[in-house]
């Protein structure tokens, strides 16, 4: 499924200017694994150099821990305003990383942000973003785009908020590039799980946050995008196109590893659960924690959805460049495959599952 972000040129863009301080605290939570230190050390040092100082960062680390705990402390010493959590060494992922990093944030944080391992942060971002928190639950900048190690800019994203449906069908907002209200997290803790590797933090916060009210996309560049081979998702307009027998033996090698089965059967459930599944569940998942999605929300992707009014949707995003034909098409053939599995009906159970989990609980003190 395209992810969103349209690729533009850097005479296109805003950068950043001078913005008013706004005093108000918050939190960063930086997900690592196994980070390259040169790059996870300069993107400290650009957390540490922000304009607005009232933070604490929660460094979650997902596996080992020796490189992470080393650059930390070569880079930021003594700076209390950093906590390093660190658990048994178990393989988590980055999404329940996010997750238990999220869970440390105190509950009555202001706004969070969100930290990839390896990017570098213009002084000003958290300032000029979080001044925006008051108009809109989710506030984005745009990124400049540099490979690795060259340095080579390769343009500017173009990230855009077009709507609650939209943005569930092909997610506009990268959570590198976001502060958020912290009171989002009421409704995102526990994150919503689905047995295949098709969960992504930033999409369902944005859609979280989508029922609070519309997000705010600014022009204004916040940060470098570091590109490299060991992304976890790189932006979109530098992914190539995978070929068919690539898709083929991806699809097969996920098959097996979240289905136990390479078969017919089991790659069609595999491939409902990427697509169609994943976005029913979290749709689920909101309404049964009391938040309000739209009509055209509930009628493309709920339980009780129907092809007229994702068709009308998908049309509409593809017109709109906010997805393409391709993506379309694999949605269409995800919803074939859930109705010959059984689909929708797994993809509730997933849901209520979720949605009966107790609320887990958020361990951070406030700031100071």
């Amino acid at each position: 499924m395209y992810r969103g972000g349209r690729l533009r040129a850097i005479n296109g863009a805003t950068m950043m200017g001078t913005v008013a301080m706004t005093s108000r605290s918050g939190w960063i939570v930086l997900a690592a694994y196994q980070p390259d230190p040169e790059l996870f050390a300069r993107q400290l040092r650009s957390i540490q150099d922000q304009t607005l100082e009232d933070w604490t960062c929660i460094v979650s680390v997902d596996g080992d821990a020796e490189t992470v705990r080393r650059v930390l402390a070569e880079t930021v010493g003594d700076d209390p305003r950093f906590r390093l959590i660190v658990d048994d060494g178990v393989r988590r992922g980055f999404y329940l990383n996010f997750e238990r990093g999220l869970l440390e944030v105190s509950v009555d944080a202001e706004w969070v942000a969100l930290s990839d391992q390896d990017d570098f942060w213009y002084p000003e971002k958290l300032a000029l973003l979080t001044a925006r928190l008051g108009e809109a639950p989710l506030v984005s900048g745009q990124a400049r785009l540099v490979r690795h190690p060259s340095g080579e800019v390769l343009g500017v994203t173009d990230r855009v908020f077009s709507g609650q449906a939209e943005l569930v069908l092909a997610n506009q907002v990268t959570g590198s590039l976001c502060v958020f209200r912290g009171e989002l997290l009421k409704t995102a803790l526990p994150f919503p799980r689905v047995p295949t590797r098709v969960e992504t933090h930033d999409h369902w916060l944005a859609v979280c946050a989508a029922t609070y009210g519309d997000l705010a996309i600014l022009d204004d560049v916040v940060q470098d995008y570091v590109q490299h081979g060991a992304n976890v998702y790189g932006d979109p307009s530098q992914q190539p196109a995978m070929g068919l027998a690539q898709t083929v033996r991806e699809t097969l090698e996920k098959a097996r590893r979240y289905e136990g089965s390479a078969s017919p059967f089991a790659v069609l459930r595999m491939f409902f659960l990427v697509q169609v599944g994943w976005r029913q569940v979290i749709v689920e998942v909101l309404q049964a924690r009391g938040r309000v999605v739209s009509p055209g929300v509930a009628a493309a992707f709920g339980r009780r959805r129907r092809l007229r009014p994702l068709r009308s949707l998908q049309r509409h995003a593809e017109a709109e460049g906010i997805t393409v034909r391709r993506s379309s098409l694999e949605y269409l053939i995800s919803w074939a495959a859930g109705a010959v599995t059984g689909g929708r009906r797994r993809a509730h159970r997933l849901a209520v599952r979720a949605s009966s989990i107790p609320a887990l609980s958020r361990q951070g003190a406030g700031p100071g």
